[in-house]
C-alpha cells in the first residue's frame, strides 16, 4: 500500500469514528476528542497533498 492509501484509510476510520459520535453522542468513546482533533489537523494536509499531486505531471 502506498502512502496516499493508508492516509485515506486512516481519514476514513477518523471520520467514521467522528459521524458515530455524532449519531449516537452517548456512545462517545473517552478518546473522541482527540479524535476529532487529528481529523481537522490531518485533512487539510492530505487534501493538500492530493491537490499537489494531480497537478504535477507524472
Amino acid at each position: 500500500m502506498n502512502v496516499r492509501r493508508i492516509a485515506l484509510v486512516v481519514l476514513l476510520v477518523l471520520n467514521a469514528v467522528v459521524l458515530l459520535g455524532q449519531l449516537w453522542p452517548e456512545g462517545v468513546p473517552p478518546f473522541a476528542r482527540w479524535v476529532n482533533i487529528g481529523f481537522l489537523l490531518t485533512n487539510p494536509f492530505v487534501l493538500v497533498g492530493v491537490l499537489r499531486s494531480e497537478r504535477s505531471p507524472s
